[in-house]
């Protein structure tokens, strides 16, 4: 497995197993299945409801704790915001079985981002967060966030796919030192990504399916991926993306699929902000 190495010196995992929509009873199959096939980055959420199972996967693993990335996500929190971030984050490591993280995002530019960035950044200090990060932060609210803040985030992961590239964001990322990580890679199959001729094409050329293509396209941009998949062949066909090489002509006809937009929904929309804001979860 190939990694990047964060603006604080942690190596994380190129490619690794992502949890989100996974129901909770098919969580721990799915997950103990991924770290029998080699996966070690494991990226799960309170907000996901699964933690739990991920964390009974990783204890009958027999894997030892030094050997996974284990990345979970905090949701947005009431006041006081820098107390309940710390409550939610000892409900996520208890859920999970663990004595630390690997890597705690923020998982919504919203609320009192502020003191919740502050509770991640003493839990960083204290070794108890090896890295944090945030999710779904657009360029104004990251670069926000890093000029008025001590820590900058080592990941930020958002929506990253062929239809949604985020090439100059995540140039500008690379400026600051912060790592993109990749949320729907596969963009869920919307724009018919799995039948695309032309990474079906690319495909053909290599021997490797379009999901394959899509994996090495954005690891190959450095971009860290998390597939998601509940079936053990896929699984295996996910994280086998490191034995060919797209060309750079490849890599130019790949960036013309780029619609620049969302396919999914807008962190700027009134109405999606105040659903996403009001939206409490249990920990």
């Amino acid at each position: 497995m190939q990694t990047v190495t964060l603006n604080n010196g942690v190596e994380m995992p190129l490619l690794g197993f992502g949890v989100y929509q996974i129901p909770a009873e098919d969580t721990e199959r799915a997950v103990s299945e991924a770290l029998a096939t080699g996966y070690r980055l494991l990226d799960t959420a309170a907000a996901y409801g699964n933690e739990e199972a991920v964390g009974r996967a990783i204890q009958s693993s027999g894997i030892a704790r030094e050997e996974l990335f284990v990345t979970t996500k905090l949701w947005v929190q009431d006041a006081p915001a820098q107390d309940n971030t710390r409550r939610a984050f000892e409900a996520s490591l208890m859920k999970l079985g663990l004595d630390h993280l690997d890597l705690y995002l923020m998982h919504q530019p919203f609320g009192d981002v502020y003191g919740q960035w502050r509770a991640m950044e003493a839990l960083h200090r204290e070794g108890a967060a090896k890295a944090i990060g945030v999710a779904n932060f657009y360029p104004d609210r990251l670069i926000d966030l890093i000029v008025n803040n001590e820590i900058t985030p080592q990941v930020n992961q958002i929506e990253t796919h062929p239809f949604f590239q985020r090439a100059d964001y995540q140039d500008l990322m690379r400026e600051h030192g912060v790592q993109i990580q990749s949320w729907g890679g596969f963009a869920e199959g919307k724009n018919d990504l799995f039948t695309n001729p032309l990474l079906a094409g690319i495909g053909k050329e290599h021997g490797k399916s379009v999901a394959q293509v899509v994996l090495r396209w954005l690891t190959q941009r450095g971009v860290v991926a998390i597939p998601k998949s509940v079936r053990a062949e896929r699984m295996a066909e996910n994280i086998d993306v490191f034995d060919f090489r797209l060309s750079d002509k490849q890599m130019a006809r790949i960036a013309a699929l780029d619609t620049g937009g969302t396919l999914f929904f807008d962190h700027h929309d009134p109405a999606m902000v105040t659903w996403l804001a009001g939206r409490r979860v249990d920990s």
